[in-house]
């Protein structure tokens, strides 16, 4: 039978192509919501999501899924929990979207700074308003404090850069090639910024970050953009900012945004002059949906071929093996069922297992990371099968 691919948000048609070319049954329903993924992902053994979110009834309900992969950077739309319950990968695709984030934070930098959105709305009104508009101070000099300088960060600091603004980060090293500073501490950086942009993933230690502490920290009038996750924000303590220091806001996250594609909308956010939302269209240019595309499908690829999942965020990062067991043997039918059954016969856990192959095909290693330590019986009965070259036994 084919593997069945589900592909449930919008994605380029060359890229549905690849994936039909990799003799994959396609499955392309970009409209589909998350009440609607648990049917429609029973019986997939893929599942390709942007926003759509992947809830634990998805995967409890999911009879094949072995492969959840997000054609974008953050997993947050994924219930990661309930995917490590079943064993389900999930993939990212870390980067691809970058320049694009990017080039709309600068965009909405610009705006709340010539007021871009107001200008607009006037002429359509028949409203001529040169003087009020004509009040913009300009980037160029101000101070900008990136607060999460990862692929994203990286690429605002290079055309901030470029606009001549000074440009400061959080928790970052150097960049190379572009000269920023960094600050630790929150209440050194924020009191310095004209500017503050967001770039962090949504997670119980960025979640709520920017709240009234935080706001207190800001200059009256600075601009704070949010092109990441709604929840870095206490929207009740940015609404008093606001009021209280003027500072101005561009968001193309917000709480309550809407699942669908179009469709109403209603906010607290609507009729504040102070506040500019667009409709989450960070990641949405052509040249990043088509980098994020290509990603998914090598990632699709990779899997089929060789059963690498390449970007495999819900891998654990710490285990809790204690002893490490690297047995250098001959690359033969049977070696390594005879070590392994000497781990089994000997009630040990194995956390982690690596076998790497010399070049040549001869020789291949075997790095085990253990719950418990191999006694030396043990270690004898791995060292006196013939095949075994060496043996190396070590608490980690």
């Amino acid at each position: 039978m084919k593997v069945s691919v589900l592909v449930a948000d919008k994605f380029p048609d060359l890229y549905i192509q690849q994936m039909k070319d990799l003799d994959l049954e396609v499955i392309y329903s970009p409209k589909l919501g998350e009440n609607d993924l648990p049917e429609a992902a029973k019986n997939v053994d893929i599942l390709v999501v942007r926003s759509t979110v992947v809830n634990a009834e998805t995967i409890k309900q999911s009879e094949k899924l072995n492969l959840i992969i997000r054609a974008g950077a953050g997993v947050n739309n994924i219930n990661i929990a309930a995917a490590n319950q079943k064993g389900i990968y999930v993939a990212n695709c870390p980067g691809m979207n970058s320049i694009a984030v990017a080039e709309l934070a600068i965009g909405l930098m610009v705006s709340l700074d010539r007021r871009i959105p107001d200008n607009v709305i006037d002429f359509k009104n028949g409203k001529w308003n040169k003087g009020e508009y004509s009040k913009a101070e300009g980037l160029y000099g101000k101070t900008l404090g990136i607060i999460g300088v990862g692929n994203i960060g990286k690429e605002v600091a290079k055309r901030a850069q470029a606009f001549g603004m000074n440009v400061y980060g959080k928790d970052i090293s150097r960049i190379e090639g572009v000269a920023i500073k960094d600050f630790s501490e929150m209440d050194q950086l924020i009191p310095l910024c004209d500017v503050i942009t967001l770039h962090m993933p949504s997670t119980p230690q960025t979640k709520g970050l920017f709240n009234k502490k935080m706001f207190g920290y800001m200059k009256p009038n600075a601009f704070l953009i949010n092109t990441a996750r709604q929840d870095l924000i206490v929207e009740e303590d940015m609404l008093e900012a606001i009021k209280e220091k003027n500072i101005r806001v561009a968001l193309d996250v917000f709480k309550g945004e809407p699942e669908g594609k179009t469709g109403e909308v209603s906010s607290v956010l609507m009729n504040n002059p102070n506040v500019y939302v667009t409709h989450h269209i960070g990641a949405s240019t052509e040249q990043a949906q088509n980098a994020v595309a290509e990603e998914t499908v090598r990632i699709i690829k990779d899997y089929m071929t060789s059963g690498v999942i390449a970007h495999w965020v819900n891998r654990a990062k710490i285990t809790d093996a204690k002893f490490q067991l690297v047995v250098k043997h001959y690359d033969r039918p049977g070696v390594l069922a005879a070590i392994l059954a000497v781990i089994r016969d000997a009630n040990i856990n194995i956390e982690e297992i690596e076998n790497i192959i010399f070049e040549g095909g001869v020789v291949a290693t075997c790095t085990m990371k253990l719950m418990s330590e191999v006694s030396g019986d043990n270690l004898k009965l791995i060292r006196e099968n013939p095949n075994v070259i060496s043996v190396s036994h070590v608490a980690i």
